[in-house]
């Protein structure tokens, strides 16, 4: 089988550089193209057998399976170039969240299904959300499935819950890494701690959470109830996440939802919805 990567922005990347790292696929079965080329090949020097494909055309017509990495308001166009060479056999596989399945299938006669990875994928770890189009052949479902059980835990998911998985999923890592970094500033800021020892320590504090709930030591209330003991220092510290924090992830999910809104309406325009 034949996996085509069209667009080799950063998700792109993460994706290839995942799919080939966790066994999934053989750099030989990948064949890749970006607009700019010069970032498709930067990929093939690491792996020297992927093929660099001309144009998405190229990608499309020799692949099986065709993920497309590009921009929502790109995809119409792409779709539309792609569209002659993709027989019912094949599979495309869009990575973004505001173009749904069925407006896919509007314009392509194969299978169709939208995969959302997350950069924590890279390090064949988190989650990657499914969602199939009604005319999803059940083959393509089990392979998809299987190639994405080697780099993540696959998660079918409704239409309905898109956004707000994908902000977990998909925005998570980016939302709590700028947290962890207001939280080393704070500690060089009001401490003598240096910058880099700060970093080290946060940095392997999130490590070793990570593996207490990947081994399945704690969940995150019961960890924070081994921490957190009565009348201790930590419990100083909670009272002040509590009040300072306050509806700020409530805010973050409005945000992120009314841009996802204003997404969605333009590519219904675009799709002539």
């Amino acid at each position: 089988m034949k996996i085509g990567i069209i667009g080799t922005g950063n998700m792109g990347r993460i994706l290839a550089e995942a799919l080939i790292d966790g066994n999934a696929v053989s750099p030989s079965s990948m064949l890749i193209t970006n607009r700019t080329v010069e970032k498709a090949l930067e990929i093939q020097k690491i792996y020297p057998e992927i093929s660099v494909g001309k144009n998405a055309i190229e990608v499309a017509e020799n692949s099986d399976a065709i993920f497309i990495c590009v921009k929502p308001h790109q995809v119409l166009g792409l779709l539309e170039t792609i569209r002659p060479v993709l027989t019912r056999e094949k599979c495309v596989i869009s990575i973004t969240s505001p173009i749904r399945v069925d407006q896919i299938e509007q314009i392509v006669d194969c299978s169709v299904m939208r995969v959302i990875p997350s950069i924590t994928n890279r390090a064949l770890a988190g989650v990657s959300l499914f969602t199939y189009g009604d005319r999803c052949a059940q083959e393509w479902k089990e392979i998809l499935t299987a190639l994405f059980e080697k780099v993540s835990v696959p998660l079918e998911i409704e239409e309905n819950i898109t956004r707000v998985s994908s902000d977990i999923v998909s925005c998570g890592p980016a939302f709590f890494s700028h947290l962890v970094q207001s939280f080393i500033a704070a500690a060089v800021k009001e401490t003598e701690i240096d910058r880099e020892t700060a970093t080290k320590l946060a940095s392997e504090m999130l490590i070793g959470l990570g593996e207490l709930l990947s081994q399945h030591h704690y969940t995150l209330p019961t960890l924070q109830e081994k921490v957190c003991v009565k009348g201790g220092i930590t419990g100083e510290g909670i009272k002040v996440l509590d009040s300072e924090t306050g509806d700020m992830f409530e805010k973050i999910f409005q945000a992120t939802h009314r841009k996802f809104d204003d997404e969605r309406k333009k590519i219904e325009e675009q799709f002539g919805h």
